[in-house]
């Protein structure tokens, strides 16, 4: 026999000599898949995938913020989104599958283990796991337990869409104000249930810890105050699910800028510091890169302000009376709060007015001409019509809330800024607000639909003003009314805090937004 001679095999033989490399290759495979199933669990949610007044207009979730994790990524939700107040964001919460009692700690644990061991790292699990039947137990840190007690949240946000609604002692939500009730409920409940958030107490008086509770930055002062003494406080940070930056813009302003200056670096550089203190003492900053931390400003100069910090403007939740989408305001991170004149520090005096029946103006303005809106109202409507009462300086003797409380509609253009007390005092007064705002984003308009109790004029329908207000019938009227009286709860500023007042409400869309974030802590930690 010559080499390089062809053999002749049996048949079995010649099916034998193909099949055993094929076996073999399979099982070399089947070896490497099976050691590298080993790095991270299976695949699961940590966070449902839709949040509160974070929609396009066809309702859909846009995106989710992370926070955290090895490489401290931050998936940023879409900037093209801009709340517009005609715009039908119902509250979207899609439940996770966890149950919506409160588990035992046995629960807790496979709870965490189905829903949170996907989102870290296997070395970040105890490295000598106790073997039970079909399931392997973990410790989690108190960081993943918040992290699954806002799934659960969650859950049962999303719940509530389909469930009869829950009663209430207080206040049940009902009603065409709110774009859904039932969810608001019961996220109202879990946030009075659950949240807590965590103040520093680094940083001095007057600029940290205070504010002003009078002038029309009130909002401002009155929140640190409420917060550093509120049942949502905790004084231990693990415990957090937010956290809180106690610094007053307002008083930057008053105690630092220097007047006529047109410089705004010392006050920028006081946040720059401060945030930097509070990332070089605490993990909790740079855990999250700001995302889980919110601050309060009522003053024009907030958002520019809160600029020092990139992650301050870019991550955190700001609380903004400037809540104006084109300097930076994103609906999906911040959070837009009334801004409110209390002359006394309280509303005292300020609440009520007569019947619709007995209002006798038809609009109602009074006030000083800046900014681009107000001298477009006063050409078309200062002194050209007894039912548009538009005034630059009301006449001595003549009552400012005496007029509020006489009309039927108050109008309430934006000045410099869109933030503006006016539509508060109509709310108070019984006064169906006019909202002449470009780029402006309502307070709570992740909960309450404005179209439902208030009037929107774009600045290029002011000539028809008149039309447009005469063209709502006395019943729709009646309905505006009766609706903006039932949600003036909501902007009532209470000693102490009263339930679903402007505090609570406040305190909530921080909340709305806090449900949004997943903080991941670093694998090294």
């Amino acid at each position: 026999m010559m080499w390089g001679c062809k053999s002749r095999l049996s048949p079995p033989l010649k099916l034998l000599f193909y099949m055993v490399p094929l076996i073999l290759v399979f099982g070399f495979f089947v070896l490497i898949g099976l050691n590298g199933s080993n790095n991270y669990w299976a695949p699961s949610s940590l966070l449902a995938s839709s949040s509160f007044g974070n929609q396009d207009k066809s309702g859909d979730f846009i995106g989710q913020r992370v926070a955290g994790g090895s490489d401290d990524k931050q998936e940023a939700l879409s900037d093209d989104y801009n709340l517009q107040r005609s715009a039908s964001p119902p509250l979207s919460v899609e439940a996770a599958a966890v149950p919506s009692q409160s588990p035992s700690a046995a629960e807790e644990n496979e709870i965490l283990d189905d829903t949170m061991s996907s989102n870290f790292p296997q070395s970040r699990l105890n490295d000598s796991p106790a073997v039970t039947p079909n399931r392997i137990q973990h410790t989690y840190s108190s960081l993943d337990r918040l992290e699954a007690s806002l799934v659960r949240a969650r859950a049962a946000i999303g719940k509530a869409k389909s469930d009869n609604q829950t009663n209430d002692p207080d206040y049940v939500p009902t009603g065409p104000m709110y774009w859904n009730a039932a969810a608001f409920h019961r996220s109202y409940l879990e946030m009075e249930k659950l949240f807590k958030v965590y103040v520093y107490e680094e940083g001095e008086p007057p600029v940290f810890h205070n504010g002003p509770c009078k002038s029309i930055y009130s909002t401002e002062g009155n929140f640190i105050y409420q917060m550093e003494n509120s049942q949502f406080r905790t004084r231990d940070p693990d415990k957090a699910h937010a956290y809180f930056l106690p610094m007053s813009i307002t008083a930057m302003v008053h105690y630092i800028y220097v007047r006529d200056s047109h410089d705004s670096q010392p006050m920028k550089q006081t946040v720059k510091d401060y945030v930097g203190v509070l990332a070089g003492k605490y993990p909790y900053w740079n855990r999250s890169t700001g995302a889980d931390h919110f601050m309060v400003a009522c003053h024009d100069w907030g958002p520019s302000i809160s600029g020092a910090v990139p992650e301050l403007f870019g991550n955190s939740i700001r609380g903004l009376c400037n809540a104006n989408t084109s300097e930076g305001f994103r609906p999906s991170k911040d959070v837009s709060i009334p801004e409110i004149l209390l002359p006394s520090g309280t509303i005292d005096g300020l609440i009520g007015g007569p019947s619709a029946s007995q209002r006798t103006i038809l609009a109602f303005f009074a006030g000083g001409v800046h900014g681009p809106i107000r001298p477009i109202l006063l050409e078309h409507w200062e002194g050209k019509d007894t039912d548009i009462q538009v005034h630059k300086y009301l006449p001595k003797g003549v009552s400012y809330y005496g007029m509020l409380k006489k009309s039927k509609y108050c109008i309430c253009p934006s000045g410099y800024e869109v933030a503006s007390p006016r539509m508060v005092e109509a709310l108070y007064t019984g006064c169906v607000p006019v909202i002449v705002k470009d780029h402006y984003v309502a307070p709570f308009s992740d909960v309450l639909n404005w179209n439902s109790f208030s009037v929107e004029v774009p600045v290029n329908e002011i000539p028809n003003l008149k039309k447009i207000l005469m063209g709502i019938s006395t019943r729709q009227y009646i309905r505006l009314q009766r609706r903006g009286k039932q949600v003036r709860r909501h902007f009532e500023v209470s000693w102490p805090p009263k339930r679903y007042d402007v505090f609570h409400m406040i305190l909530h869309s921080v909340w709305l937004r806090r449900l949004n974030v997943r903080v991941h802590a670093s694998a090294d930690l």
